[in-house]
């Protein structure tokens, strides 16, 4: 990742562009830069969040359940990027500790509305301090990571309009 490139020159991987150099070094993957600050950031949430009983991916259910509630189950999964054998299995165990409900429409069977119970609904204030404790232990400036979510959001994108094969 030393070098520097521009998207047009990764127009073909077929193509032989002997200015690009990859590097098969661990530590100058992207891939792993990214994975390895995943397990760190997955540490430090099993760490907070053992206080409230849930998992990350529970967390991230009740953030978007906490922000609207009553949303279908592929509502939930477009805004988390999962697919339903995903969901379904996490939805219900959270139904399962009283986290919340899955009710069938009434106008429509197919769709399965997911809503939060009362005690889902008071977890909300537990959670409240748990950006400021991640915010914290990345002892990054606001701005820097400000830019930070920006570009991974931007590599997000890119990636899933890729079609490469």
């Amino acid at each position: 990742m030393t070098q520097q490139h521009t998207p047009s020159s990764c127009s073909s991987v077929e193509e032989d562009n002997s200015s690009i150099q990859p590097s098969l070094l661990l530590n100058q993957q992207l891939c792993f830069g990214l994975y390895s600050t995943s397990l760190a950031m997955s540490k430090l949430y099993r760490k907070l969040l053992k206080q409230l009983d849930i998992t990350y991916p529970q967390y991230l259910v009740m953030m978007v359940l906490w922000e609207h509630d009553g949303l279908t189950l592929s509502q939930i999964g477009e805004r988390l990027f999962l697919d339903s054998a995903t969901l379904t299995p996490l939805l219900k165990r959270m139904e399962a500790t009283g986290l919340l409900t899955r009710t069938r429409a009434a106008d429509d069977e197919r769709h399965i509305i997911i809503t939060l119970t009362e005690h889902g609904k008071h977890l909300k204030e537990k959670a409240k301090k748990i950006p400021l404790s991640v915010f914290c232990a990345t002892k990054c400036p606001a701005e820097e990571l400000v830019s930070l979510h920006e570009q991974i959001i931007k590599l997000r994108k890119n990636l899933m309009e890729d079609d490469i094969s």
